[in-house]
């Protein structure tokens, strides 16, 4: 499945609607630690199609990464039927990733 880019218009039907699990990515473009665990994030969006994964720019949407406590980035959120159910935070390899879901 491919990698989605989640905003405040499209997170109810994306996320917490959503029939599959969801990883959410909150990052930024000048987080160097966000360009190291993008690859991973896309690998697993191409490779998993049995969830969702999603991008969320703390810098575009603020008021999405303020609604969830993120502080730090990257920040990997979980959702199973619309509730969160695990978070990470900081650089995880990809097999980490995984173990989140």
């Amino acid at each position: 499945m491919a990698l989605i880019h989640v905003t405040k218009s499209n997170f109810a039907q994306e996320v917490l609607q959503s029939k599959k699990t969801v990883l959410l990515d909150f990052w930024a473009t000048w987080c160097g630690p966000c360009r190291m665990i993008a690859p991973f994030v896309e690998e697993i969006a191409q490779e998993r199609d049995d969830i969702v994964v999603g991008k969320i720019d703390v810098d575009e949407e603020g008021e999405l990464a303020g609604r969830f406590g993120i502080a730090s980035i990257p920040t990997l959120v979980v959702f199973k039927d619309g509730q969160e159910t695990n978070r990470a935070t900081g650089f995880r390899p990809k097999e980490a990733i995984l173990a989140l879901l």
